[in-house]
């Protein structure tokens, strides 16, 4: 892989739910060696600093946490992702996953402007396919891809200036989703992948055809990583655990998979909460994967796939 102008953005937001620490998560990133793991794989790394949210007079509302304050980071996120789409491959480092309210469809944006279809890949124990009017919990982190996806009921939130269309959309790692969001996704041609589905078939034959679609629409792909995207016992610093997770050689192939495609245009890692960590196992294993989808690998060429 010819070295990249990677640009990393902190987003310290952690208004996306009740239980907090995630907002200690892009140092945990920096003191992980992030830049500099990818600074080793020859690419050109920049650290743009953390992003604040934007003052507004929204008021919080009844059900819902912290309403008034993820408006204000989603408003700030979309402009700066699609800032920094047009200064290298943008890595949003979280905060937890209310972050995509903001970032994806300000990637999106950028790739409207350029006529490209956006896709996103979703790597997460939950499909975050909850709106306002259906979320029981009032935690905002379970609402972004419904958000971004043009679902209705974000009373508030301001119009996406390009939303992706559901169908351009796979979400891999499934373990956790509440009856509506399954309800609403139903009614979508969105492609979720739960773990048996792993199990039964492996994670190589679930990415693949998403990635050939991606290839062949010539679209922009936007990676958003969970941490529990990943079996706790590997992976413990999160605070939405669901057991069953992804092995860590799994999450390893998906990268790796994303890194062969070369199709990877942006990424969201999302969901560290320092607190809950053990030594900072966590935070590395993340920095691990985001350099195994960006050209870390065992050999110096690709591993040969058998057929």
């Amino acid at each position: 892989m010819m070295g990249q102008d990677i640009v990393l953005v902190g987003a310290p937001l952690d208004c996306g739910k009740a239980r907090k620490g995630c907002l200690m998560g892009p140092d945990a990133y920096r003191i992980a060696g992030l830049a500099r793991a990818l600074a080793d794989l020859g690419h050109n790394v920049s650290d743009l600093g953390n992003v604040a949210p934007d003052v507004n007079a929204i008021p919080d509302r009844d059900g819902l946490i912290d309403l008034g304050e993820t408006i204000g980071w989603t408003t700030a996120l979309m402009r700066a992702a699609e800032d920094a789409m047009g200064q290298g491959l943008p890595i949003f480092m979280g905060g937890d996953h209310a972050l995509s309210l903001g970032t994806v469809p300000g990637v999106a944006a950028h790739a409207a402007k350029r006529n490209q279809p956006q896709f996103v890949l979703w790597l997460d124990a939950h499909s975050d396919f909850n709106t306002l009017t259906t979320t029981t919990s009032g935690n905002l982190h379970g609402t972004p891809l419904a958000y971004a996806t043009g679902q209705r009921g974000f009373d508030g939130f301001p119009s996406p200036a390009a939303t992706v269309p559901a169908g351009q959309t796979c979400i891999i790692g499934l373990r956790s989703v509440d009856l509506p969001e399954r309800a609403l996704m139903a009614e979508t041609k969105i492609r979720g992948y739960d773990m048996r589905a792993i199990d039964e078939s492996g994670v190589a034959a679930l990415l693949t055809p998403f990635l050939k679609d991606v290839a062949a629409a010539n679209g922009a792909l936007h990676v958003s990583l969970d941490v529990d995207f990943i079996d706790p016992t590997h992976a413990p610093a999160v605070g939405t655990t669901v057991p069953g997770g992804a092995t860590v050689r799994e999450a390893h192939l998906v990268m790796e998979l994303l890194c062969d495609s070369g199709l990877m245009t942006s990424l969201d890692l999302v969901e560290l909460n320092p607190m809950l960590d053990e030594r900072g196992r966590t935070a590395h294993l993340m920095v691990d994967l985001a350099a195994s989808a960006l050209g870390r690998r065992i050999f110096d060429r690709p591993t040969p796939r058998l057929m």
